[in-house]
């Protein structure tokens, strides 16, 4: 009886020997795991990785068509930018804290990727490519933003896909509400009152709140590419992106909102 925590020691020292002495540059499958392994653990937010050793490279054909396909984009840092207290300081990020819980990351995006000249295009055409987010400030206010990737159009040079990859383009931000969605006091784009006060004639103190209307915002987004593994087409790396956080659909001011994040996808000929 006496010596089962000596024998238990052992064994956790094996196991861990053996871990760390495991190679291999695939990343993790999650489709191995159970649903008793991800839930109420966050795992099914997180992005694959890639380990530190994977730094190969990827030559493209320029007459071969390509995909980047399983990209996953996980949100670690959010920071808002907010006006500072003295007007002659220019605006600076602030870091906030998510609020949102195991649903901020973008999965399964995929695009077209083609080469041309001494660069490279990609094309985002759909996957899980947007999710909703609320952040908190410092001071205490919520900052509601869609953090998409919907029809991302970035550009690299060269003519593989490297560690010194880094694609940077323009992506689409949808309306954080629909048409349908009706605010406190009951006002909407295609449903509700148009007035928040009870005799429509005497007006709407309030004017620029009750007229909704569907915006759309342009963000942002660097990826830079930091591990490669030419066996398997996969790659990983860092994402930021700049884009605007809700108008509460076209009735307030936006604010700009930086996201920085772990990437990671995979390169497949079409």
């Amino acid at each position: 009886m006496r010596f089962r925590p000596l024998l238990a020691l052992v064994l956790a020292l094996c196991l861990t020997l053996v871990t760390a002495c495991s190679g291999g540059a695939k990343a993790v499958d999650r489709a191995n795991l159970t649903y008793d392994d991800i839930h109420n653990t966050g795992l099914a937010n997180d992005c694959p990785t890639l380990p530190d050793s994977a730094r190969g490279s990827i030559a493209l054909d320029s007459s071969a068509k390509y995909q980047l396909l399983e990209i996953c984009m996980h949100p670690a840092e959010v920071y808002v930018k907010g006006e500072p207290a003295n007007k002659r300081q220019e605006a600076q990020f602030v870091p906030s804290k998510i609020l949102t819980r195991f649903t901020t990351s973008l999965d399964q995006v995929y695009g077209d990727l083609a080469v041309s000249g001494n660069g490279l295009n990609f094309q985002e055409q759909g996957g899980l490519d947007f999710q909703l987010i609320t952040v908190l400030l410092p001071g205490g206010e919520e900052v509601p933003f869609v953090f998409s990737s919907k029809e991302l159009a970035a550009t690299a040079d060269g003519t593989a896909i490297s560690t010194s990859t880094d694609f940077d383009g323009s992506y689409r931000v949808p309306s954080y509400r629909t048409s349908n969605f009706l605010d406190p006091k009951a006002r909407g784009l295609t449903t509700g009152y148009s007035s928040a006060v009870g005799l429509v004639p005497a007006g709407d103190d309030f004017t620029g709140e009750s007229v909704k209307r569907y915006v759309d915002g342009t963000g942002n987004m660097n990826l830079s590419i930091t591990k490669v593994d030419s066996a398997t087409g996969e790659f990983a790396g860092v994402f930021t992106a700049i884009q605007p956080s809700d108008t509460d659909m076209g009735t307030k001011e936006t604010m700009d909102v930086k996201i920085v994040g772990q990437v990671y996808g995979r390169l497949e000929k079409a």
